[in-house]
């Protein structure tokens, strides 16, 4: 009679269990492993037989055969080694038959039977959760991230041997393991630290208030790099459904697989990033650039500058808040509801426009530039901002009364706002739907006529108008008013100008 351990394996960003059998049977000691594992899984076999040897236990000298189920389902990662030990140590009698009922297992084995860190453990636990198990066997170095999910038992040991005296009555209950948490904000710029840019700051705010796209456009050295990243300073701490969505897709990336993130992500790609590095994909699937920015920043610096499949990539998850990876084995999907915030030159010289230095580009050349980002997308930005050069007499004053505790205080009182208006903590007035705009934004005639002549005459298409009502409704928030007015709707509109011009 066959042994079987559950264990679960990723599916983008889901997670599906996966019955590890096992079976012994007469012929020369060998172990097969089917169930369609890549060469991770394969390999799986030579750290099981070295684990169970140095872990002075026996590994039965007949033919084991060890099945992934469902067998129709690709399987990947080195997760499997612990279940699969396990599996035979149930199947040789060396621990109680009824030691994993209702457990879920997840583990890589290192040749000498201690236990390593995986990838994805949050999803793991969810499952295990989800699916009726009561508890979750896994390696040390994730039990911080999996205590993020609660009301289930969790069991961390720092070796097989370890597993096998507990089960086999030798030893108590592991301890449970300590709490880790880290920052992965890098914050590096603050509005304190920014002369002048009254405009841009005030655009800025209004962006954090309402997670709305950003982009600055200006000369080089007038400081849109600097005002990017000062955004992250005054965005309020992420909600705890929040907290474990963010930890999920950075363990799922491999970047951090030990540590709970508290902060929002602030994600700043090169411009040679390739799509997929972007998008998220490859033969054994990861969250790109877009996903691991879920909940918080993306920022693209020097926009023009990416290739432009890469930024055409941005408009479906802009619109639908996820992406889907479609190839013609599988197709996962993640999630990617973040803030894009980019920044862009005016020309290839950069100083087309610039009051006190010459541009040298021909007006080819400068059509050529802005024709790399599509209107589609820019249609999707809802703040675009003009950034000029700050008077060199005002560089060393002090900027006190623009500091960040201020500004960051009315954003979190705006999205307390929003909190109670959609009664969901995560989301925003971006995020709002025409359904939504109709129960909850509350225009006075005079503001509907200013943006339907404005439409008109600046020729906006129904989408920039419905985020333009989308800007106002937050501003509206900022200011603690109830209504959208034309005082609002002014001030949003100046936010699309320069991008329709």
């Amino acid at each position: 009679m066959a042994s079987t351990v559950a264990s679960a394996a990723n599916l983008g960003f889901d997670n599906v269990i996966i019955s590890v059998e096992c079976d012994k049977s007469k012929g020369l000691p060998s172990i097969t492993i089917v169930g369609l594992g890549n060469k991770a899984i394969d390999e799986s076999k030579e750290r099981i037989r070295a684990a169970l040897s140095n872990s002075k236990l026996d590994l039965p000298r007949q033919r084991i055969t060890l099945n992934l189920a469902p067998a129709d389902m690709q399987k990947d990662g080195s997760s499997f080694d612990l279940p699969m030990a396990l599996a035979i140590l149930l199947e040789s009698g060396q621990i109680p038959l009824t030691s994993l009922n209702k457990t879920l297992v997840i583990g890589e084995l290192a040749l000498d039977g201690s236990i390593r860190p995986i990838k994805g453990v949050l999803g793991h636990v969810q499952a295990a959760k989800t699916n009726g198990f009561n508890r979750v066997i896994l390696p040390p170095d994730n039990y911080s991230q999996a205590s993020l999910i609660k009301d289930i038992d969790l069991l961390s040991f720092e070796s097989l041997r370890d597993i096998y005296n507990y089960f086999c009555g030798l030893t108590d209950k592991p301890k449970t393991m300590g709490f880790k948490s880290v920052d992965f904000s890098k914050q590096t710029s603050e509005f304190s630290q920014i002369v002048g840019q009254e405009h841009a700051k005030r655009a800025l705010e209004v962006a954090a208030a309402g997670s709305h796209n950003i982009l600055f456009t200006g000369p080089p050295g007038t400081g849109k790099t600097m005002l990017a990243k000062a955004l992250h300073a005054i965005l309020p701490d992420p909600v705890e459904t929040e907290i474990v969505e963010i930890t999920k897709l950075s363990s799922l990336s491999g970047e951090n697989t030990s540590t709970i993130v508290q902060k929002r992500p602030f994600r700043s790609p090169h411009h040679t990033t390739s799509y997929i590095a972007m998008v998220g994909g490859g033969s054994n699937p990861k969250p790109g650039e877009i996903s691991l920015s879920h909940r918080g920043v993306l920022f693209l610096d020097e926009l023009p500058e990416f290739g432009r499949a890469t930024l055409e990539a941005l408009r479906q998850p802009l619109e639908d808040k996820q992406v889907r990876i479609s190839r013609a084995n599988r197709s996962v999907s993640y999630p990617a509801d973040f803030m894009l915030i980019a920044t862009q030159n005016p020309c290839p010289c950069g100083y087309y426009g610039d009051e006190s230095k010459e541009c040298v580009c021909t007006p080819n050349q400068i059509m050529q530039y802005n024709k790399k980002i599509s209107g589609p997308l820019l249609d999707r930005i809802d703040i675009v901002v003009p950034v000029n050069r700050v008077e060199h007499r005002e560089l060393l004053k002090n900027n006190k009364e623009y500091s960040d505790e201020p500004i960051r205080k009315r954003v979190l009182s705006a999205r307390n706002v929003q909190k109670k208006r959609f009664g969901n903590l995560s989301k925003t007035n971006s995020n709002m739907t025409n359904r939504d705009i109709k129960k909850h934004v509350i225009m006075t005639d005079k503001a509907k006529d200013l943006l339907v002549r404005a439409g008109q005459s600046l020729n906006l298409s129904p989408r920039a108008c419905i985020r333009t009502i989308k800007v106002a409704q937050t501003i509206v928030d900022l200011d603690n008013c109830e209504v959208v007015d034309v005082a609002h709707i002014s001030e949003a509109l100046q936010y699309r100008q320069r991008q329709e011009t």
